[in-house]
């Protein structure tokens, strides 16, 4: 694809704009590299530190990734509501990192997001869902009644993430699942890893109804049981 330069532009930004249109129109393609910066630059008749400041913003943008190496370069990312949890999950970690927000907030959007997400799962499950959730609850009820097994035991937390992204993608909406899965995918491990063993299991039955209730097509059940899992994780957050 020729490029050209945009005298009305700022030479980073009609960077970012030709090649953030390109990759939207799938002139390159999912997995595709880029030009390198040295083609870049002379195509713009831009700098090199231009180019590398515009794949910079595309990065965190999501749009490409930069691999480095030998066989390195940018490459385009998958541009779809998954990409999307990815890109939420990398800002919202960095912002929890340097505390710039209380758990105050985080909860209140959480609760935002994922009551209704539950209650639209009860409605909008598939029965491949159903199956999913039968099965991941079913390991996670075979684990707990392991006598060795400590209900803090990380295997289980991912077990128990792996049903709330489901709870999210049984929504039926893809952009309320790329938010819920993203909140709950950098938040619950904060919230759970000093959680007592009783309140691990609590939660962990808690889970137990919530899912029930989606199974059964429960709407109201579905969205207290997720409104309970919130109150407790809030409560130890505090």
């Amino acid at each position: 694809m020729p490029f050209s330069p945009e005298p009305v532009r700022r030479p980073r930004e009609q960077v970012e704009k030709q090649l953030r249109d390109a990759i939207m129109s799938s002139t390159f393609k999912r997995g595709e590299r880029l030009p390198s910066e040295a083609e870049l630059s002379r195509e713009f008749q831009v700098s090199r530190s231009t180019v590398r400041e515009a794949l910079r913003v595309l990065a965190s943008e999501g749009l490409i990734s930069k691999v480095p190496g030998a066989g390195g370069g940018s490459f385009v990312q998958k541009v779809d509501h998954e990409s999307l949890t990815s890109l939420i999950s990398g800002s919202l970690e960095t912002i929890l990192k340097f505390g710039s927000l209380t758990m105050d907030e985080i909860n209140d959007v959480r609760r935002m997001l994922e009551v209704p997400a539950a209650r639209l799962a009860a409605q909008n499950r598939t029965q491949d869902q159903v199956a999913e959730f039968t099965r991941l609850i079913d390991r996670q009820n075979e684990m707990m009644n392991q006598p060795s097994r400590d209900s803090r035991d990380p295997e289980l937390f991912e077990l128990g993430q792996s049903i709330f992204t489901l709870v999210a993608e049984a929504s039926g909406n893809r952009l309320l699942a790329s938010f819920v899965s993203a909140m709950s995918g950098v938040t619950i491990p904060v919230y759970m890893r000093d959680l007592p063993a009783e309140d691990a299991a609590a939660a962990r039955d808690l889970t137990g109804v919530l899912v029930d209730a989606i199974v059964r097509g429960d709407g109201d059940k579905a969205a207290a049981a997720m409104t309970s899992q919130l109150d407790m994780v809030h409560r130890h957050a505090l």
